[in-house]
């Protein structure tokens, strides 16, 4: 079971839901860099759960530990290892699961694998295993703020709520104005009143993400199997209930023709990197081509399904391999949407760091 993410930026997770505590080690971070232990609990306190009434009522602190890798608020270059404690499981609610399995949930998949699963929440399968990653992805944050690489995610749509699929049309400064994280704020409203209507009737929606990447040079990414565009749909397809990553134009862009979709050069306007640096006039290819950076801004969206564990009566086997029926019991969030927009983004600031990292440990 491969736990550890990243080539030279890298983090290996630890933890369960319904365990002593979540955790990770980051390796490969640069030294020097000032750690911000504010920022850092921002960035959990965005995912936790407990924060609004469209989320899991689980309420925990989500309250981060540094055990080592900093010295006198600096990194020291050495592995940071983390912990973060769980403090409110409720395991019992979860006993009458033991030996039946959650339609579209890992319950199945994982006991078929390892002939043993932790029933209580979903286990090494929950969604609260990504609090490692977000701790991760903040540290990442905290090297490429130095850098002037920015990274924004939103939520774009709910059910069959959603924003225009053109991102610079939105001020994304307003994305954590409301609880779903949507920069648009009519449709924000929308998409909470029908959160809470599928909460209220003991179901689940799905939606979309987008992130944008602005200030990242051109040149990162790698030709071949370690494309970019590769690295981060193998990052997004990683997050819990993601089932779906383009970038770019992506799928809209089949029905038009090459004439259209080409982002032609010009001459961009001279700054401290470049004399004459070069831009393009439109962005269709997403800031990406042929799996390398252009200097353009990376956009992509990920989606996300229905949470599998609903409040309502299923069909389903239990472990012996009878028929029978779950009614599920437990905390658990209507739409993962709203607290995916944190992991969506540090996992994307993790890859784009661990790239660029590549890219300068090979450039000549």
């Amino acid at each position: 079971m491969r736990n550890t993410f990243g080539e030279i930026f890298t983090l290996t997770s630890f933890g369960e839901s319904h365990g002593e505590a979540i955790g990770g080690i980051v390796d490969g971070m640069p030294a020097g860099i000032p750690i911000d232990m504010d920022f850092i609990q921002s960035e959990l306190n965005r995912r936790r759960p407990g924060q609004s009434h469209i989320t899991t009522s689980r309420n925990e602190a989500d309250q981060v530990e540094l055990l080592s890798g900093v010295f006198e608020g600096v990194s020291t270059g050495c592995p940071i290892g983390f912990i973060v404690r769980n403090t409110n499981q409720k395991s019992k609610d979860y006993e009458e699961m033991r030996h039946l399995f959650r339609p579209s949930h890992a319950d199945y998949t994982y006991y078929i694998k390892y002939g043993v699963r932790d029933h209580r929440g979903g286990g090494r399968s929950s969604a609260r295993i990504t609090i490692a990653r977000v701790v991760a992805g903040a540290l990442a944050k905290l090297v490429l703020r130095q850098m002037g690489i920015n990274i924004q995610a939103y939520t774009s749509q709910v059910g069959n709520i959603a924003l225009d699929t053109d991102y610079t049309r939105y001020d994304l400064s307003k994305t954590e104005s409301n609880p779903v994280r949507c920069p648009d704020e009519q449709k924000a409203a929308d998409m909470e009143k029908l959160i809470a209507e599928v909460k209220a009737e003991g179901d689940t929606i799905g939606g979309i993400v987008t992130c944008v990447v602005k200030g990242c040079p051109a040149g990162v990414g790698e030709p071949e199997f370690d494309k970019l565009h590769a690295r981060l749909g193998f990052a997004m397809l990683s997050i819990n209930a993601a089932k779906g990553f383009e970038y770019g134009m992506g799928f809209a862009g089949v029905t038009e023709r090459g004439s259209q979709q080409n982002d032609h050069f010009a001459a961009g306007e001279p700054n401290e990197q470049m004399s004459r640096p070069i831009t393009t006039q439109t962005n269709h290819s997403g800031g990406i081509q042929g799996g390398i950076s252009n200097g353009q801004d990376i956009f992509f969206r990920v989606a996300f399904k229905p949470v599998a564990t609903i409040l309502k009566p299923q069909d389903t086997v239990d472990d012996g391999g009878n028929n029978t029926t779950i009614d599920a019991r437990g905390r658990h969030d209507p739409c993962v949407v709203p607290r995916a927009v944190p992991i969506v983004e540090a996992m994307t600031a993790m890859v784009i760091l661990d790239q660029y990292l590549l890219f300068k440990a090979t450039k000549k």
